[in-house]
């Protein structure tokens, strides 16, 4: 599946098929939560959110494609993500674009 944040795709013919989404919302545990707390009063990068974020683009871009291949699509242009804190501990990853067929 190809995936693109242009708006079009030059030099190809397709159907829009409409619109395709996939989301999640991850949280870190208590501990590691502890953690990452200490490392936000001293600075420096908070690798365990980076990894949980990294895991919920890719789960909310899975279901994006998967929502786009059951309607037959050849590609998603337009590609966009989001996020999104739900409380606390807990930010929402939205993606979404247009599905496409070739033609």
């Amino acid at each position: 599946m190809k995936l693109v944040t242009v708006e079009t795709l030059q030099g190809q013919r397709y159907e829009e098929l409409g619109v395709v989404t996939g989301s999640t919302i991850q949280s870190k545990n208590m501990f590691a939560d502890l953690g990452q707390g200490l490392k936000g009063i001293i600075g420096g990068e908070l690798k365990s959110y980076t990894g949980m974020m990294e895991k919920a683009r890719a789960q909310a871009t899975q279901r994006m494609v998967d929502q786009a291949v059951r309607l037959g699509a050849d590609a998603i242009i337009g590609v966009r993500y989001t996020t999104s804190a739900i409380m606390a501990q807990a930010a929402e990853v939205l993606v979404y674009g247009t599905a496409v067929k070739y033609k």
